[in-house]
């Protein structure tokens, strides 16, 4: 049973899916076209286990869905607009010096 998240959460989840670079660029290949795993895994050049781990955090975190394709699964964005929001957030600008990192990089899910 699918339920609404509050804001805070949906940040939450969205923050913690774009934690990982592997995450983070798989978001963006499904930003491009909805894919097969083992051709996002190919593309991102990282195994299908280790793609799988990812799309089931991704899946947990409600921003991609799996759609059965035959006897095949496709995977695409959740919502059309996590794609618009993950353009924002790429083409934002940060505004720190690039040899920095956070102050809590030492702590586990920072920098």
């Amino acid at each position: 049973m699918l339920t609404l998240s509050s804001d805070i959460e949906v940040l939450v989840r969205f923050g913690r899916a774009l934690a990982d670079p592997i995450r983070c660029r798989i978001l963006l290949a499904l930003r491009q076209a909805p894919a097969y795993p083992s051709d996002l895994a190919d593309a991102l050049d990282i195994s299908r286990t280790r793609l799988s781990n990812h799309l089931a955090c991704l899946r947990d975190c409600g921003l991609v869905v799996a759609v059965p394709d035959g006897r095949r699964t496709r995977y695409e964005l959740a919502d059309e607009r996590f794609g618009h929001a993950l353009d924002a957030l790429r083409t934002a600008v940060v505004a720190v010096a690039a040899d920095k990192t956070c102050v809590d990089a030492e702590k586990e899910g920072c920098c």
